[in-house]
C-alpha cells in the first residue's frame, strides 16, 4: 500500500510514449511515489511505423505487481480523437487527471538535404502535434474544473530536447519540433496559470532506442557497479517533482536533466544592443551588428557540428 505522505499520493497521471524508454521510468516512478498512472503507447518502431506489440500493458503489469494502479491508453495522441481519449481514459478509470507528461516521439534523422517532405511531416506530427493535442484537450478540462470552482493543482511536463535547445547536426527536424516544445510551453504557462496549471519542459539526455544507436558511446552502460549515467530513471525523480503539488509555483521554466545533473535553462535574453534612433543604412547596420557580436557570448557549438 502507498504511504499517504508519497510525493503524489491521490494524484492521477497520464504519461504519453511510455511504453518503454523515459516514459517508462517516468510511469514507474510516478507509481513509486503513489500516483496512479495511465499509461499510453501504440508500441510503434523506433522510425514511427509498425503495429503495436502491448509495451504499455507491460509496463502497467509492473505497476501493478508493485501494489501500484494504472491503466494502459493505445490511442494516437497525435489525433484530437486519441488525445481526447486519454484524458477520458483517466476520468474514466480513476475519477481525475492532475498531472499530464507528454513524451511520445520517434526519430526519422536525415541530413537536410536528404530529408524527405514524409519524414519532416512525420517528426513533427508524432513530437509537436502529439504534445499540442493532449495539452489542448488536458487543459480544457482543467478550465472548466477551475470555473466550476474545483482550482486543480494541475501540471504538465513536456519533453524537449538539448537538439531543440542548440540544433543537432542530421536532426533537422527534430530539432525544429523540439525547438517547438519550448515555445509551447512558455505560451502555456502564460495562458494556463490563471486555471491552476502549471506547465513546464525538460531537456533530457538518457539511453533510449532513440538514443543508444546515435549516439553510442555517450550512452553506453559502464562496468559492473559504477553509476549508470545514461539510465533513463536518472531523469525520472524531477519529472515526478514537477508533477507534483510539491512543485507549487514552478512554471514556464526548461530544465535540462541527465546523470546527477539538473540545469536550469537560460533561453533568449537582449544581449549587447544599439538604438540609433533613427533607421540605419545596411552599411551601418553591418558595422554596428559586427560591433555587438564581438561583446556578446559566443554561442555553444551545434551538436554533430564539423
Amino acid at each position: 500500500m502507498t504511504s499517504p505522505t508519497a510525493l503524489c499520493a491521490g494524484r492521477v497521471v497520464a504519461v504519453t510514449g511510455a511504453g518503454r524508454g523515459l516514459g517508462r521510468a517516468h510511469a514507474l516512478a510516478f507509481a513509486a511515489e503513489g500516483a496512479k498512472v495511465v499509461v499510453n503507447d501504440l508500441g510503434v518502431g523506433l522510425d514511427g511505423s509498425g503495429a503495436g506489440d502491448g509495451p504499455a500493458q507491460r509496463v502497467v503489469e509492473e505497476i501493478r505487481a508493485a501494489g501500484g494502479e494504472a491503466v494502459a491508453h493505445g490511442g494516437d495522441i497525435a489525433t484530437g480523437d486519441g488525445a481526447a481519449s486519454l484524458v477520458a481514459a483517466s476520468l474514466d478509470s480513476f475519477g481525475r487527471l492532475d498531472t499530464l507528461v507528454n513524451n511520445a516521439g520517434f526519430l526519422r534523422d536525415r541530413m537536410l538535404v536528404n530529408l524527405d517532405e514524409d519524414d519532416w511531416d512525420a517528426v513533427m506530427r508524432v513530437h509537436l502535434k502529439g504534445h499540442f493535442l493532449p495539452l489542448k484537450h488536458a487543459a480544457a478540462h482543467w478550465r472548466a474544473e477551475a470555473k466550476a470552482g474545483r482550482v486543480p493543482e494541475a501540471r504538465v511536463i513536456n519533453t524537449g530536447s538539448g537538439a531543440g535547445l542548440l540544433g543537432s547536426v542530421g536532426q533537422g527536424n527534430y530539432s525544429a519540433a523540439k525547438a517547438g516544445i519550448v515555445g509551447l510551453t512558455l505560451v502555456a504557462a502564460a495562458e494556463m496559470g490563471r486555471y491552476g496549471v502549471q506547465v513546464n519542459a525538460i531537456a533530457p539526455a538518457a539511453r533510449t532506442r532513440m538514443t543508444e544507436d546515435t549516439f553510442a558511446e555517450t550512452m553506453a552502460a559502464p562496468g559492473a557497479g559504477g553509476f549508470d549515467a545514461m539510465a533513463p530513471e536518472n531523469v525520472s525523480p524531477l519529472v515526478v517533482w514537477l508533477g507534483s503539488a510539491a512543485s507549487a509555483g514552478v512554471s514556464g521554466r526548461v530544465f535540462e536533466a541527465e546523470a546527477g545533473r539538473i540545469t536550469v535553462m537560460e533561453g533568449w535574453r537582449p544581449g549587447p544592443t544599439a538604438d540609433k534612433g533613427a533607421r540605419w543604412t545596411p552599411a551601418e547596420a553591418g558595422e554596428t551588428a559586427t560591433r555587438l557580436l564581438a561583446a556578446a557570448e559566443t554561442p555553444q557549438p551545434v551538436y554533430g557540428a564539423r
